[in-house]
């Protein structure tokens, strides 16, 4: 940068800002806790030596993924990042354990107001219906019963949802 206000950087660090200063395009002077987090979490020398040896093309995407991952670290200092996408993983799995047991229970509610108490066939459906329907009439009607199969899936889906693992750890994004 070189004019008249040092990047955030040099700022912090209390130097001189040059300009051919590495640090100046990314870490502007209105946004000091940028560089503060990634200083702090990867250090200014080792944050120079990444940005020099990549294109200088590479190196904003670089610096945006050292502010975010600097930034999961000071949330969470031994896992960072991974933390949160094993969190995040965690949770798709729980929902999808959730609208497999709503599923399960749609189907059943259906199996329930057919009057012969089997599954449409796929000539009574109707343009509206979801794909839970389509799911029935793919059934065989010969194999269904419907007074056993629909606690059996119910009771599975809910007690597996409320296992949990022993081992898993508390987030700081719930």
């Amino acid at each position: 940068m070189g004019g008249n206000s040092p990047c955030a950087s040099c700022k912090l660090l209390r130097r001189r800002c040059t300009k051919d200063c590495i640090f100046a395009p990314y870490f502007q002077p209105d946004d000091p806790q940028k560089f503060a987090i990634v200083h702090k979490v990867f250090g200014a020398s080792n944050v120079s030596k990444m940005l020099h040896e990549l294109p200088v093309h590479q190196r904003a995407d670089a610096v945006s993924s050292l502010v975010y991952e600097a930034n999961a670290r000071m949330r969470d200092p031994v896992y960072g990042c991974v933390g949160a996408i094993s969190y995040l993983q965690d949770r798709v799995s729980e929902l999808q354990m959730q609208l497999a047991v709503a599923q399960a229970e749609i189907l059943c509610i259906q199996m329930q107001q057919e009057p012969t108490g089997l599954p449409m066939t796929a000539m009574q459906m109707e343009p509206g219906d979801d794909k839970s329907s389509l799911l029935l009439s793919r059934t065989s009607s010969s194999s269904f019963n419907n007074n056993s199969l629909c606690p059996q899936y119910l009771s599975f889906a809910s007690s597996s949802s409320e296992v949990q693992d022993p081992l898993k750890r508390e987030s700081l994004w719930t």
